[in-house]
């Protein structure tokens, strides 16, 4: 059996920190599976996309989650564009231990946020992994809930009426720092619409919901909890709008 979190450690550190072609050939399988909206299909796309890596480019990582045969990297790139992207990718390992599919969202780097946290920054190591499947349900039922059943009566069930860490960039800490930023979203147009719930990923305290919705436009949402005590105490984010066309046909979840 492989370890899939030591498994897409060692391939994104190659690929990606090395920036090293060739790593395609010993971490990636036949059969490899893209939904990015960044590249095309199989093990070739990776290739030319590490193969045309800029001379400027690094990728920070912040934290790494790991469910089963499912490993989450969040941190942030710098060189894709003119602006740093923090970004969630999700790989998944097959048994022969490859990389067999991916899923990401990426969004600009925010520096002058309503938190004054960072999109990346806060608590990184899972300390309680006894926790995860009551973790992943209560997250669940949130999701259920709330995201996509807009039952905010019930909010303060899962998140925690003292410690609420913000992540996101427009929204302040705290229940009424986000619904003050809900407010101003909805008055811009952008109302939070959770559609689909795609994948609950979780590993101790932290819980990934990669959602389908509308932010204004059709959207892919990366929501990532933090769980203490049964309440959910922080959240980061990705927002990412949905391209019209995609460079393959697996679909963007």
């Amino acid at each position: 059996m492989s370890d899939p979190k030591k498994t897409v450690l060692s391939a994104a550190g190659e690929l990606f920190g090395q920036k090293d072609p060739s790593a395609v050939d010993r971490w990636v399988a036949a059969d490899y599976r893209q939904h990015s909206s960044l590249a095309a299909d199989g093990p070739e796309a990776l290739r030319g996309l590490v193969a045309g890596l800029p001379e400027g480019f690094r990728y920070e990582g912040a934290r790494v989650i790991a469910d089963g045969d499912l490993v989450v990297l969040h941190g942030t790139y710098h060189g894709f564009g003119p602006d740093p992207l923090v970004a969630f990718d999700i790989f998944r390992v097959d048994a022969d231990g490859k990389l067999a599919e991916h899923w990401d969202a990426l969004a600009p780097v925010v520096t002058d946020t309503a938190s004054g946290r960072s999109q990346t920054d806060g608590p990184t190591e899972v300390t309680a992994p006894e926790t995860t499947e009551a973790n992943r349900a209560l997250v669940a039922d949130f999701a259920r809930k709330v995201l996509v059943g807009a039952d905010y009566s019930v909010l303060t069930d899962y998140i925690s009426t003292e410690t609420y860490d913000q992540h996101n960039p427009e929204a302040a800490d705290g229940l009424a720092g986000f619904g003050a930023a809900a407010a101003r979203w909805a008055e811009q147009g952008k109302n939070l619409v959770y559609k689909t719930v795609h994948q609950a990923i979780a590993e101790g305290e932290f819980v990934l919901v990669q959602s389908e919705g509308e932010f204004g436009v059709p959207v892919a949402y990366y929501d990532l909890f933090r769980v203490r005590d049964g309440k959910i105490v922080e959240h980061w984010d990705v927002i990412s709008p949905i391209p019209a066309e995609l460079p393959h046909s697996n679909g963007l979840f």
